[in-house]
């Protein structure tokens, strides 16, 4: 059948396997959300993030539901909230956001990933200082507002910063207004594709690509562990 027939089907396969692992840990933050503020989304904001985040990642729309309704079970387990943060190779700093049913489990996991890469689990809150904590929003370009008068609009809600990148716009805020800019964003009328909290390494670090294939194996194993929810590293 050809090159491009196999090609086609090595891209299919790789996408495939990126849903069948980023769909469980969207179902998880979906759960997690209506469990602690209720199922209906117009009245519970990290829900509906959570659901929109979903959605920009083409999840269907029956597994959001079921990720809803899973909250309302009686037998469903109790997720905590944890962080670790760790030292990868080559002075790569990591933080490592969780959610998990079992942290016996899930600290082992992780300890194990950092060792096998020469790198350590350290004390949590050893890397704060190297890393802030922003809000982050995703909007598609539009013709329907101007970047630069949007900043302005947004600045009593919270924000710090806008970027273009292509056909995307990014809103940069503190974690604190996270709620506050997504109210200003909705109040006018603009649809956000993705939001979320990350991590911006204060000191980003360069790597050859020699040393980024051993970060890589790291991450991949970390990555792969469905009590993972966002993994950070400081590298440019």
């Amino acid at each position: 059948m050809g090159r491009a027939f196999e090609y086609r089907r090595a891209s299919k396969e790789k996408r495939w396997d990126k849903m069948s692992k980023l769909f469980p840990k969207l179902g998880k933050a979906i759960t997690m959300a209506a469990k602690e503020g209720g199922d209906d989304p117009s009245m519970n904001g990290k829900l509906r993030t959570a659901i929109q985040n979903a959605k920009s990642e083409n999840m269907p729309k029956d597994n959001i539901d079921a990720a809803i309704k899973r909250a309302t079970q009686k037998d469903i387990a109790s997720f905590a909230e944890i962080i670790y943060e760790g030292k990868g190779p080559h002075g790569v700093l990591v933080v490592v956001e969780c959610a998990t049913d079992n942290p016996t489990r899930t600290v082992a996991n992780v300890k194990s990933y950092f060792n096998k890469a020469g790198g350590a689990v350290v004390p949590n809150g050893s890397l704060d200082f190297m890393f802030n904590r922003k809000s982050v929003f995703e909007l598609n370009k539009s013709d329907q507002f101007d970047p630069e008068e949007l900043e302005l609009e947004l600045i009593d809600a919270g924000c710090e910063e806008i970027e273009v990148e292509d056909d995307t716009v990014f809103v940069y805020g503190d974690y604190t207004s996270f709620g506050t800019l997504a109210k200003g964003l909705e109040d006018l009328n603009i649809e956000v594709q993705k939001s979320n909290l990350q991590r911006i390494p204060t000191s980003p670090i360069e790597l050859t690509e020699e040393q980024m294939l051993d970060v890589e194996k790291l991450l991949d194993k970390i990555e792969d562990d469905d009590d993972i929810q966002q993994v950070f590293i400081n590298i440019a």
